[in-house]
């Protein structure tokens, strides 16, 4: 089992930064792939970015690429999305998945993914 706790959210204005945390417990962060996925109101989930287990391979969404950072530290069971140049539809529910694989793989779908935690709301005001 892998419990998994967002922090960082809140509101910005446009052009602004957030970081956000995604907290896991357990013992096998190491062993998961880890991603962001969001969304707005009225709106399907999307996909944000994702990190394989040892971090060295990232991808990210072409909305935020360029802007959005993800990162991993293991020692700490932390993955982390650093958000910069903000935009008013980056605003939405951002949450943290957890994929626990054998492969040094990212993933970019939410149905491959078996844990989630519970969001946090990113506002950006315009």
């Amino acid at each position: 089992q892998v419990q998994l706790v967002e922090s960082g959210g809140g509101l910005v204005q446009a052009g602004g930064s957030l970081r956000l945390s995604c907290a896991a417990s357990g013992r096998t962060f190491s062993s998961a792939a880890m991603a962001w996925f969001r969304q707005a109101p009225g709106k399907e989930r999307e996909f944000v970015s994702a990190i394989s287990r040892s971090g060295g391979s990232t991808v990210y969404a072409d909305s935020v690429k360029g802007r959005f950072t993800i990162s991993r530290d293991n020692a700490k069971n932390t993955v982390y999305l650093q958000m910069n140049s903000l935009k008013p539809e980056d605003t939405a529910v951002y949450s943290c998945a957890a994929k626990l694989t054998l492969t040094g793989s990212y993933y970019q779908n939410s149905y491959e993914y078996n844990y989630w935690g519970q969001g946090t709301q990113v506002t950006v005001s315009s």
